[in-house]
């Protein structure tokens, strides 16, 4: 399974309670579209820590790191990047 499509089976069955892959596209604001609030930011931040062995800093908790699928992705991407340089 891709990265984005491990995402979006979290948020759909998590989140949304559904299986229904149309009511979600990668770009749809989770935030805007009132997908998850606080408690829900905080689920999708220890999903995607446990998930991708990832840690995100308090100052890394933004929405244009966590607010839609193709965010988390590339914010993923990015961490992992990293973490493979060092």
């Amino acid at each position: 399974m891709t990265m984005k499509k491990t995402i979006r089976h979290y948020i759909l069955e998590n989140l949304l309670f559904t299986e229904e892959e149309a009511v979600l596209h990668d770009s749809d604001s989770f935030l805007d579209g009132g997908i998850i609030d606080s408690t829900g930011v905080m689920e999708i931040i220890l999903f995607i820590e446990e998930t991708f062995d990832i840690k995100v800093n308090d100052n890394e908790m933004l929405p244009v790191n966590l607010d839609s699928v193709d965010n988390l992705a590339a914010f993923i991407m990015r961490k992992q990047a990293v973490a493979d340089a060092a």
